[in-house]
């Protein structure tokens, strides 16, 4: 096991997609502990880890969906760190499959190949638990995965897990752990930043330079939804302990302290939040989500059909991880690598 390599030698861990936000958020923890003595960097576009300031980490260009490519990035690795997935893009579905379900079996498979891999570290969400009516309020990790009506990511994530299990039913040598975090949030929040805070931000902008025409706030209706977050700090730290903790194998939630909803969001905006009952907005989630459209983005109306929460008591007990960041933190620190201090553009004079 990893805990006995320690006692021998510090350890080599590769990572696949270092660039994301789950690797920002786990790279600094790394570099700044003693029992790393490398990582291996493996991606599809080249990159230069010094920019990073990433002195332990080996740039090795390689593909999550070419075997050869992995055998010869995993070569001497201790512990693999499956970061690479695919979300938004111009991809075909068929693409973001063949990345994200084939490029992760790839990957495990790899790991089993090579002789020194004790622990495979893959990077789930909560969404594969699924948005299912019968989920309960807080979910525990003994609840099972369940592919998501609508959203392909939910249903990939699913999946992936479930074929994961299978493949390490067949390599018991290899550790498996699954970290199942909410949306990620944090500095270098790049999906999250594509897909919402960029968009709120035009919205917000243009409604903020009209509420400063107006002398009371300007009133927008937002759904009371709740949502868990987690800051990508708190996550390279669940990846860590992963990594070179004493914790056993096994699928972890991870989230921050606390629930926020797009209310708070709407506030730290600078806007005067109208509250929309959640049971309204579940109706209506559930009414578009079953609507057969082609549009992929339809299907992420499902999360708000029912939101998973999820309980990190076991990876507080088993790991001995606890986030340092509570949801609202980590809303706010992505607001502000958006935009700077997010109110200041709608102060009044």
């Amino acid at each position: 096991m990893v805990g006995d390599l320690l006692l021998e030698r510090p350890l080599t861990v590769a990572v696949t997609g270092p660039t994301g936000t789950f690797g920002f958020g786990l790279m600094p923890l790394l570099e700044a502990d003693d029992r790393i003595r490398r990582v291996i960097g493996i991606a599809r576009r080249p990159f230069d880890p010094v920019e990073h300031g990433w002195t332990k980490m080996e740039y090795r260009r390689g593909d999550v969906r070419d075997a050869a490519a992995l055998d010869a990035a995993l070569d001497g690795a201790d512990v693999v760190v499956h970061l690479a997935f695919l979300i938004t893009g111009n991809a075909s579905s068929d693409t973001i499959r063949s990345i994200n379900v084939d490029g992760t079996l790839n990957t495990f498979d790899a790991a089993a190949r090579t002789a020194t891999v004790q622990r495979f570290v893959y990077a789930s969400s909560v969404a594969a638990y699924g948005f299912h009516r019968d989920n309960p309020a807080r979910i525990s990790e003994d609840w099972p995965t369940r592919p998501a009506r609508r959203l392909f990511y939910a249903r990939e994530k699913a999946e992936i897990e479930q074929l994961l299990a299978e493949a390490s039913a067949r390599h018991p040598d290899v550790g498996l752990y699954v970290l199942r975090p909410p949306i990620v949030l944090g500095p270098h929040a790049v999906g999250a930043k594509r897909v919402v805070p960029a968009p709120l931000d035009r919205i917000g902008a243009a409604l903020g330079r009209a509420a400063l025409r107006l002398p009371l706030p300007l009133p927008v209706p937002v759904p009371d939804l709740p949502l868990q977050l987690i800051h990508e700090r708190d996550v390279g730290q669940a990846f860590l302990q992963c990594i070179v903790g004493a914790g056993p194998p096994g699928a972890y939630n991870i989230a921050g302290s606390g629930v926020v909803t797009p209310l708070d969001a709407a506030r730290e905006i600078g806007l005067m939040p109208v509250r929309v009952p959640y049971a309204l907005v579940r109706t209506a989630a559930r009414a578009v989500a079953a609507i057969p459209l082609p549009l992929p983005q339809v299907g992420w109306v499902e999360v708000a059909a029912q939101p998973a929460v999820v309980d990190t008591a076991k990876a507080e007990r088993e790991l001995g991880w606890t986030p340092r960041y509570s949801a609202l933190d980590s809303l706010r620190a992505t607001l502000a690598s958006v935009r700077g201090p997010i109110n200041s553009g709608f102060s009044r004079s």
